[in-house]
């Protein structure tokens, strides 16, 4: 199952670290990363999959959210099948 990770926020060093190492932690493949930086603002977009997660999707979603938190981001996962629907409207 395929599901995507926005992370927005301040740009600051270790951003992309602490997301990874967090997934990685949780057995989440990152499929695919782009990341920019917009007028100081830290930007990213991942595809994920998330069938091997050693949780539930919504303790995922929860630990993302509280890494965020802690880091001053806005940290978020949603499946994939959701940016899907929105295309087919």
């Amino acid at each position: 199952m395929t599901a995507i990770v926005t992370v927005l926020g301040h740009d600051r060093v270790g951003i992309i670290a602490a997301v990874c190492t967090l997934l990685a932690n949780r057995n989440v493949n990152i499929l695919d990363i782009s990341q920019t930086i917009l007028q100081g603002a830290f930007t990213m977009v991942m595809s994920v999959d998330i069938g091997a997660c050693e949780i539930a999707f919504g303790e995922l979603a929860a630990e993302l959210d509280e890494l965020g938190k802690d880091m001053g981001l806005s940290i978020r996962i949603q499946r994939e099948g959701i940016f899907d629907a929105m295309h087919r409207i």
